[in-house]
């Protein structure tokens, strides 16, 4: 979760080469932030970065090989923040892999430091609408996933008790209400005594 409205902001900057982390960290400087961390890719640096649990990490990679990029976007499955990634160059490939990875900003030649400012609020907006996007979507697979449970809970009670699906249904209700229950709970452990009696359908 990114740090709340108001609180400051930790950003962490990836970077090896101690000429471009300065332009970043000027850039953001001049933008008014302060909680600012350079760390050099190297060694269990991963581990590192989960430990800081920055609230947004700029990775500078300048001309990086393949398995520099892979290891970044890496990287980036790992933290689940907004990462934005300077590189000096680039092609279809890699831009597809950086996106495919969760990167919310990709800027190719482009590290000026008045840059640095649009570029970290571009990519926390983006992981933000990303993020609400993916919860909505859990949210509805998960409605989904208990209304077939519902659903299937309802079957059992209309063919062992030969109720009509709105009866059923208030039952369900009823007894989740009287045991402090949620329906779906209620549906589940229904189910699972019908199948354990061989009465499943």
């Amino acid at each position: 979760m990114i740090a709340p409205k108001g609180a400051p902001m930790r950003i962490v900057i990836i970077d090896d080469s101690g000429l471009r982390a300065t332009v970043l960290e000027e850039g953001l400087r001049d933008a008014g932030y302060d909680d600012i961390h350079i760390v050099p890719p190297r060694g269990a640096f991963v581990a590192r970065l989960e430990r800081m649990a920055p609230d947004v990490v700029l990775m500078d990679l300048g001309s990086p090989s393949r398995d520099t990029l892979e290891e970044m976007l890496m990287v980036s499955r790992a933290l689940a923040r907004p990462i934005a990634m300077f590189v000096d160059q680039s092609d279809d490939a890699m831009i597809g892999a950086a996106i495919d990875a969760g990167v919310s900003a990709y800027v190719v030649d482009g590290l000026r430091k008045e840059r640095v400012k649009p570029v970290l609020e571009l990519a926390v907006r983006r992981f933000n609408a990303f993020a609400k996007m993916q919860t909505e979507l859990d949210e509805a697979r998960t409605a989904l996933s208990e209304r077939k449970i519902i659903d299937r809970a309802k079957s059992i009670l209309m063919n062992q008790r030969s109720l009509s699906e709105q009866d059923a249904y208030a039952l369900l209700r009823s007894s989740a209400m009287n045991q402090g229950k949620k329906i779906v709970d209620v549906a589940q452990a229904l189910i699972t005594a019908s199948d354990l009696l061989g009465g499943g359908l």
